[in-house]
């Protein structure tokens, strides 16, 4: 059984984690908390709406003065 899990010779398995694996585990159960359900719910309407938005305009990337710009233009904000 011990040869089918490892092939080290000290019979060891190493399981090396990411430097923001701590981070990323803090972040999905924020997500998974009923306050982060709720939140993520209303950020599609608001966040991703901004998206949407922008794709549809052909806004791809701009800098923060045609960002000023744009939004005297159309009226909108981010």
């Amino acid at each position: 059984m011990l040869e089918q899990c490892t092939k080290s010779k000290n019979h060891q398995k190493v399981v090396t984690l990411h430097v923001w694996e701590e981070q990323k585990e803090k972040v999905r159960l924020n997500r998974l908390s009923k306050s982060g359900k709720l939140f993520y719910k209303y950020r599609k309407e608001q966040v991703e709406r901004s998206f949407a938005d922008s794709k549809e305009l052909d806004y791809a990337i701009i800098s923060y003065a045609e960002l000023k710009e744009l939004q005297n233009k159309h009226c909108f904000q981010l």
